[in-house]
């Protein structure tokens, strides 16, 4: 009777790390195509990822919401070939998951290049809370927070 106790006790204890390691796998992959899908302005991954209660504090200081942030990226105009091209990446990404909530910090990169071949590079802050409802993952809260250039300008 004790045997298949203290085998289901350690069945549990070993799975434990293998359903937090699939969560963890599932928000960077979700995070990773949201970045992909950004640095073109893709608004059916914009729609996907952010929930309809977001709340979203930009870098700027300001505050908005997931129909606002919408019509902004509906709204901007359609890309020429000789506009700059930034591409986004997420570095140093630490998830804590609780529940049925996670919140994910990292630090966004942005590579600009413009078509003279130049390149600027951006660094943000973020975090965003995820919470799990009918089966997928969405971003209720975000937070960005530019880091500030080394003294020097490098």
């Amino acid at each position: 009777m004790i045997r298949p106790i203290i085998c289901a006790f350690f069945g549990i204890f070993l799975l434990a790390p293998v359903q937090g390691q699939t969560v963890e796998a599932e928000l960077t992959r979700l995070l990773n195509e949201f970045l992909a899908g950004a640095g073109h302005n893709d608004a059916a991954i914009h729609d996907r990822f952010w929930a309809d209660d977001l709340i979203y504090t930009r870098s700027a200081g300001s505050r908005t919401g997931k129909a606002e942030l919408m019509k902004g990226v509906r709204a901007a105009p359609a890309t020429k070939p000789d506009d700059p091209v930034t591409v986004y990446s997420a570095e140093d990404v630490r998830i804590l998951q609780y529940g049925k909530a996670a919140v994910v910090a990292f630090r966004l990169v942005g590579i600009t290049t413009k078509a003279d071949g130049s390149k600027t590079v951006s660094n943000f802050l973020n975090t965003g809370t995820f919470v799990k409802r009918r089966g997928r993952w969405q971003v209720v809260a975000w937070q960005a927070t530019p880091v500030p250039k080394p003294a020097g300008g490098k």
